[in-house]
């Protein structure tokens, strides 16, 4: 049978503020991902990869821009205007790239946890193929940055209760596998804790671009709208995530839409930008024990 997994959870009151009374954070997210030998990005610009196990070389192809030369435009542009981001980190990332990742982490970016690879998704391991995931990929991020990482976002979103007990135990202090809230919660476990900082979602290139075919003008002006209303009735205590991945908004076609959204946001008194894990550390005093 399996192990029951029990967990409270304890949310936030509903005057909760953001440091200086704001009311909106805003996470600027790059997703550096690697692929597992014998696999590869499950999308690419034909829009329909070879069907079967068999690899696809214009899907693997359009996968790798995204180490080899996407994320570094897209850290380009972020540290142009002052703005550190949280980067979600593949173990192979830190493996392979290990100097670069280094000089990220010095910059001020947010390494963190994203499984081995992009494949290795959680519904599909075992037991200690998970462990093994969560223990490789948390020690290459150490050895790459000089840091244990302190956060975890799994491709797809894709962990459950079981995983994030798993996490905690493994010393993280949160993760970002959660859409069914706007605001941080803790989640306690018998004999440890975790809290879900939410993913918002609606501002995610690969969707936006792979699965509703919307063009980067599309995106900047989804945003900007959307930002310019929260603004203005400045009701509600939000986090706001801009997810760009180097091989998707990465390229020149959409690296632009990705500034603009930067360089408007770099300008905004009333934002706070922000990383999770500094909202760990400023949330985590408003709940009790």
């Amino acid at each position: 049978m399996p192990e029951d997994i029990s967990c409270k959870t304890e949310h936030l009151n509903d005057d909760f503020r953001w440091p200086k009374d704001k009311r909106l954070a805003v996470i600027f997210n790059v997703a550096y991902e690697m692929w597992t030998p014998d696999n590869c990005s499950s999308v690419n610009p034909m829009g329909n990869v070879l069907s079967g196990n068999i690899i696809d070389p214009n899907a693997d192809s359009y996968g790798r821009y995204n180490a080899n030369r996407g994320c570094d435009r897209l850290f380009s542009i972020a540290e142009r205007y002052g703005v550190v981001t949280s980067i979600f980190t593949s173990g192979l990332v830190a493996e392979n790239n290990a100097n670069k990742l280094k000089l990220l982490s010095d910059f001020g970016h947010e390494i963190i946890g994203h499984s081995y690879g992009q494949d290795m998704l959680f519904p599909y391991l075992n037991n200690q193929q998970k462990e093994d995931n969560i223990s490789t990929s948390t020690k290459l991020i150490e050895a790459a940055t000089g840091k244990r990482p302190h956060g975890w976002i799994s491709p797809r979103i894709t962990s459950d209760l079981d995983v994030q007990r798993r996490l905690s135990r493994h010393g993280y202090k949160w993760h970002g596998d959660a859409l069914d809230d706007d605001l941080p919660y803790l989640q306690k476990f018998s004999d440890s804790e975790i809290m879900a900082i939410p993913v918002t979602i609606d501002f995610n290139d690969l969707p936006h671009a792979m699965r509703f075919g919307r063009t980067p003008e599309q995106f900047v002006k989804m945003f900007m709208t959307t930002l310019d209303k929260l603004l203005e009735s400045n009701r509600e205590t939000l986090i706001l995530d801009v997810i760009v991945h180097g091989h998707c908004y990465g390229r020149p076609a959409g690296a632009w839409a990705f500034e603009e959204i930067v360089q408007r946001c770099s300008q905004e008194n009333e934002l706070w930008l922000t990383t999770r894990g500094k909202i760990f550390n400023y949330a985590r005093p408003f709940f009790s024990g």
